[in-house]
């Protein structure tokens, strides 16, 4: 098994919204088994986890979630879970997903110009805006085209 700061958590929406939840702190295990499954924690203070709550599914519910490992410069993953249990700990909520990382190879820049496009940037805007958000690097949900 390996182990890494969880940096960043979302849940991806069906409609791919993006749903930031603000971690006080997080946890994501890679448990190297033959099923490739990982575990992640995300410690949130109570008073954020309204914010949230109403997004993520019952007890063992499946949730698309992308998350930021290691580095905040690093490329969002992508999982597949289930929200196997929430708990209160001491003025804060400790969620604990089970999953698999979603292979995903499309680059960044290719994800971002596909974002824009949908948002309907065109010409020079689109060439203004793509530079902009290149360098800054914003969260993006990571599977728009492959939405059902």
């Amino acid at each position: 098994m390996k182990s890494f700061k969880l940096i960043y958590l979302q849940i991806v929406t069906e409609d791919s919204r993006l749903i930031d939840i603000p971690l006080a702190d997080g946890l994501i295990i890679n448990k190297e088994n033959d099923i490739s499954s990982w575990l992640l924690e995300a410690f949130v203070a109570e008073k954020h986890f309204h914010e949230f709550a109403s997004s993520l599914p019952d007890i063992n519910g499946e949730v698309t979630i992308q998350a930021v490992i290691t580095k905040k410069d690093n490329e969002p993953a992508l999982f597949d879970t289930v929200l196997r249990t929430i708990k209160k700990v001491d003025g804060h909520y400790s969620l604990l997903f089970v999953g698999h990382i979603k292979k995903n190879h499309t680059k960044y820049a290719e994800l971002l110009l596909e974002d824009l496009v949908y948002k309907g940037l065109e010409g020079e805007d689109l060439i203004r805006e793509f530079k902009k958000k290149i360098k800054s690097r914003p969260k993006l949900a990571t599977y728009k085209s492959s939405i059902k």
